[in-house]
């Protein structure tokens, strides 16, 4: 099966946050071909190069979403009319104040796809998306009576900037992946996000019928949300006035976001919270999965093997290990006010704050904060940034002597704390359950759903009670070792990565299975020879998905010609012997059951 993978700010390059579980779902799945759709969203990511890739890579497509893009072709009379009707439709769609409104779900429909035919035909759209014109309809767009309110007090900068995001939210629209060579030829589509890359898995199946697969980790129209819309900010140099470009970038993100919902086959995320946020977001109940992200499990396996032969005496049992990010959502001042209250019940306890190294002006910021926090807590007792030593606090860094690396730090006997007011997927989490290690977490995200009983939950921005779950655990060593062997047992059932790749697997011969046939020439070879196995079998089993796509091109075998059905059903009643993978025109007896392999 020939895979056509869609990535944005990911893999195949050797930053972005899909790369990890994509390249082990390229390298788990050998059997299959990929083709690497991939959109870069930065210089630095570019400049950084890709990640060794496996041999089932065939094929890798690049396109930047950052910086001018060309200006393309320019369109003569006809075609900007053509342009101006379909941009008309779609910013209609997106001012419009009713976010339920079926028609409005239409008419972006039809904007998005009028707009994707006239790119194929006549050229790109970055010059037409940044004219004049396009500015004068998306103004006249949101003063039309029943817009949003919070678009009309929009002024020209909002629309040029709101006009910047747009050209580069649909520069999908105007690359060449489309052809034979590309899409085209791909037997399914696997967008590795929401939002540009599971555009191009839209218009691969407005043009070729190729079935789409989405997968999201971290809903994008929440991140979109979270991120404030990236639009550029009124105290900007040459900024805008933030509140009209944020409501418009959101509401495009949110129509989307529906439009691809409605048409992918299956939408899978990493949670039930990611879950709910599709649901929310327009998402059929009946397409959504839940297929937990995989975890390498061999890296702890020695600490593992440690904690069931009971020789783990690195650690202390009076020891609590955080580890994540250094970022405000992860609520380190709830953490450190609660250790407050446990030196206090517990004198001997230490924490240990484990981290990558604080990227970018804010994370240090945060950082310097909590060390001083921690100082003016602990004011007769000395806060080492480094070490633990006899500190009841350290801040660690991944890398350094004292936490060389990850098994390292869950090496010892603790109890692992998560303090965040937001989470999404709680990595640190399993990487404990895998260890067989303890936790106390704050009730948010997908928490519950992971820890699922193995763990001790308390509610977030309340210290009082993660320090009294602490304290419990702390106290009680036999709870601890059978919290952590049943956490151990959970991750190892749910969280691997064999168990994310036998479920993607299973979903990719789901919706092919439920594709037709769709062209002559994927049935052939380069001198016109019949090609055999060109479609798995799944393409031909009988069922209501065989009828074919509306509108769609179908390749139709010889062998499923009415004279040669006949020939083959008359062979059947004869007692001849027919060919295992001839399809019969059931007759007789059979009349009316539909067709059948013999």
């Amino acid at each position: 099966m020939r895979i056509g993978l869609l990535t944005d700010g990911g893999y195949p390059y050797a930053t972005g946050e899909s790369r990890l579980w994509c390249d082990r779902l390229v390298r788990g799945l050998a059997p299959h071909e990929f083709d690497l759709y991939a959109l870069s969203r930065s210089a630095g990511q570019e400049s950084r190069g890709w990640i060794q890739l496996p041999p089932q890579v065939r094929r890798v497509r690049t396109a930047p979403l950052w910086g001018p893009a060309e200006d393309g072709r320019g369109y003569g009379r006809r075609d900007r009319r053509r342009f101006a009707a379909h941009f008309t439709e779609l910013t209609a769609s997106v001012c419009t104040a009713r976010t339920d409104d079926a028609t409005a779900s239409d008419r972006f429909a039809a904007g998005l796809y009028g707009l994707a035919d006239l790119a194929r035909e006549r050229g790109g759209l970055p010059a037409a998306l940044r004219s004049e014109a396009a500015v004068r309809l998306l103004e006249a767009a949101c003063r039309t009576p029943g817009a949003r309110r919070s678009v009309h007090t929009a002024s020209v900068p909002d629309f040029l900037a709101f006009a910047d995001q747009l050209e580069r939210a649909l520069r999908p629209l105007s690359l060449d992946w489309y052809g034979d060579d590309g899409l085209a030829g791909a037997d399914l589509c696997h967008a590795a996000s929401g939002g540009p890359a599971a555009l191009s898995g839209l218009l691969a199946k407005r043009f070729f019928g190729v079935p789409l697969l989405v997968t999201e980790y971290g809903v994008q129209l929440r991140a979109h949300y979270l991120a404030g819309g990236g639009a550029p900010r009124a105290d900007e140099p040459g900024g805008a006035n933030d509140a009209p470009v944020r409501a418009l970038c959101a509401a495009f993100q949110g129509r989307l976001a529906a439009e691809v919902y409605r048409q992918a086959g299956v939408i899978t995320s990493g949670n039930a919270h990611a879950r709910r946020w599709q649901e929310r977001c327009g998402a059929d109940r009946a397409k959504l999965r839940t297929v937990h992200p995989g975890m390498e499990a061999a890296r702890f396996a020695e600490v593992r093997e440690a904690v069931g032969d009971g020789d783990h005496d690195d650690g202390d049992p009076r020891t609590l290990v955080w580890v994540g990010r250094i970022e405000p959502a992860k609520d380190l001042i709830s953490l450190l006010h609660a250790f407050a209250e446990i030196r206090r019940a517990e004198p001997g306890a230490r924490l240990r704050i484990v981290s990558a190294p604080a990227q970018g002006p804010g994370a240090a910021a945060y950082l310097t904060h909590c060390q001083g926090l921690a100082a003016q807590l602990f004011p007769d007792e000395a806060v080492n940034a480094h070490a633990i030593g006899d500190n009841p606090v350290s801040f660690e860094e991944i890398g350094g002597p004292e936490a060389p690396a990850l098994a390292d730090v869950y090496a010892g006997d603790d109890v692992v704390v998560l303090s965040s007011v937001a989470e999404g997927f709680p990595v640190s989490l399993v990487e404990a359950m895998f260890c067989g290690r303890a936790t106390v977490s704050t009730d948010v995200g997908a928490v519950v759903e992971v820890i699922g009983g193995t763990g001790l939950v308390v509610p977030p921005r309340n210290p009082r009670a993660l320090a009294d779950a602490c304290i419990a655990l702390l106290r009680d060593p036999a709870r601890r070792a059978r919290l952590g062997a049943a956490a151990q047992a959970r991750a190892g059932e749910l969280f691997t990565v064999e168990q994310n790749l036998a479920a993607f697997s299973a979903l990719y011969l789901e919706l092919i299975s439920h594709s037709p046939v769709r062209r002559e020439a994927d049935a052939v070879d380069a001198d016109g020879a019949p090609l055999p196995f060109a479609h798995p079998a799944e393409t031909y089993v009988p069922g209501r998905w065989t009828g074919g796509l509306s509108g769609l091109p179908r390749h139709t075998p010889s062998w499923a010609s009415p004279a040669a059905r006949a020939e083959r059903a008359e062979r059947v009643e004869r007692g001849e012997r027919v060919e295992r993978g001839e399809r019969v025109e059931p007759v007789g007896a059979y009349a009316g059951a539909g067709e059948r392999d013999v």
